[in-house]
């Protein structure tokens, strides 16, 4: 009986992850290739053969999306996999269109055939969007847990932009970690909070693996989404973040939809900067997709290390760079800060851009006068320290999840702001949490 020859779409996350649970040793398929997008320089690669098993003796090669039609032809393609995140819902259908036109099936896989079980309480954090505060509120329901009395290991989305094969498993317990790792700016946005918290956290690319090594230290296992992806672990409880500052989009980008509807309690944040009207809709959103949700009114409050370096200065901006790139905000925490706190003018960084900054904003326009904290690998990090010292401006506003400070020489003065979650009224995560928790039984 012939095989069934496949390609995954992905973005080096979801498509690894399929790969693993599913085609691993499935001698019904045979994955001809990944496709890459959304992340730089992530193509070209392999998925190694230490990781894809022993169907795949030299490995699964990874190619630009853009090379997807001919992929198609040339391998007899019979199945395209969908395996990336935070697209809207007519983007996919128009590559739903296009791999249809070609031929072949195309298909989005749900959790029975991807979801890992664990043998520990798992609390699945997700959101409609990048960028909607799901990092404050997954350290917010870390503290929840801890003054609990549980030993709490938190496991994030994947960002294996390196070595696959040394990626496999990662433990980040300590800040010396992230150096081991060699971990991006992105990576060290979402572990290094962690760390800082006294908490560990795990990430790579073989996720039951990964979840094996975590069990062996947790009484609960806190899944730290990425994007607005799905839970890789099949969850005892669903938090879903949305976003009022983009309504309409928790029913409108894929697989985002999925999470507002798996959700058993939805978090609206941001309510204390959002216009109320649409908060209303974000609301009437989740009552018509999930009305059994509990939901929870949240802020993300700043604070800033030094307002008077703000105050009637020329200020360069920096937010988290996927939040303004693949995830569309059009401001985030360091222009909040700016206009609080009030600076004369907002310096236009696009003049002063190099390398693969510059292709940046070539790529995403829409991102205007901040700049994206891109950090994807060593030269692109060279790229944004030089960046920052090319912009005439009087002072920088860092706010992105992590001190840029620390891993890039800026020699401007600079003043970062900070945020967490603060839920208002009732019920709260730590009511609904204390409730839950206790009915969990593994």
């Amino acid at each position: 009986m012939k095989q069934t020859n496949v390609i995954i779409m992905g973005a080096a996350g979801r498509d690894f992850h399929n790969f693993n649970t599913f085609f691993r040793g499935n001698e019904d398929f045979n994955v001809v290739a990944f496709t890459a997008t959304q992340i730089p320089d992530i193509d070209g690669r392999k998925y190694p053969a230490v990781l894809a098993g022993d169907l795949y003796p030299e490995g699964i090669k990874i190619v630009d999306e853009s090379e997807l039609p001919e992929l198609i032809n040339e391998h007899d393609v019979d199945q395209v996999v969908f395996s990336y995140s935070d697209v809207p819902h007519e983007v996919v259908m128009h590559k739903a269109a296009l791999v249809n036109a070609c031929g072949a099936d195309f298909i989005m896989m749900g959790g029975k055939r991807t979801m890992v079980k664990s043998t520990k309480p798992v609390i699945a954090i997700n959101a409609i969007r990048t960028g909607c505060g799901k990092s404050q509120t997954t350290r917010r329901v870390v503290n929840i847990l801890k003054d609990m009395g549980l030993k709490v290991v938190s496991i994030r989305h994947p960002m294996p932009y390196g070595n696959l094969a040394e990626q496999a498993v990662q433990r980040f317990g300590c800040i010396d970690d992230l150096k081991k790792h060699q971990c991006t700016i992105e990576e060290m946005e979402e572990y290094e909070p962690h760390i800082a918290m006294g908490s560990v956290i795990y990430a790579g690319v073989d996720y039951e693996a990964i979840l094996r090594e975590a069990e062996k230290e947790a009484d609960v296992i806190l899944w730290d989404g990425g994007n607005n992806d799905t839970s890789f672990y099949d969850a005892d409880i669903i938090i879903t973040v949305v976003d009022p500052h983009r309504p309409g989009h928790e029913v409108n980008y894929y697989p985002g939809e999925t999470n507002l509807r798996m959700a058993d309690i939805v978090v609206i944040n941001k309510i204390d900067t959002a216009d109320n009207d649409n908060i209303e809709m974000v609301r009437q959103s989740i009552r018509e997709a999930n009305p059994n949700a509990l939901i929870v009114d949240a802020a993300s409050p700043i604070t800033v290390e030094d307002p008077s370096i703000i105050y009637g200065k020329k200020v360069l901006v920096i937010e988290d760079g996927p939040t303004l790139t693949h995830g569309e905000m059009e401001y985030g925490a360091g222009m909040v800060a700016a206009v609080k706190f009030g600076a004369k003018d907002i310096v236009d960084p696009r003049p002063y851009t190099v390398g693969s900054i510059t292709d940046t904003f070539k790529k995403y326009p829409e991102i205007g006068v901040l700049l994206p904290a891109m950090g994807y690998g060593e030269q692109q990090m060279k790229d944004l320290e030089k960046t920052i010292e090319n912009t005439e401006c009087d002072a920088v506003i860092i706010g992105t999840p992590i001190d840029l400070r620390r891993v890039i020489k800026i020699k401007k003065p600079t003043v970062r702001v900070t945020y967490d979650l603060q839920e208002i009224g009732q019920p709260d995560l730590k009511v609904i949490l204390n409730e839950k928790i206790p009915n969990i039984k593994k």
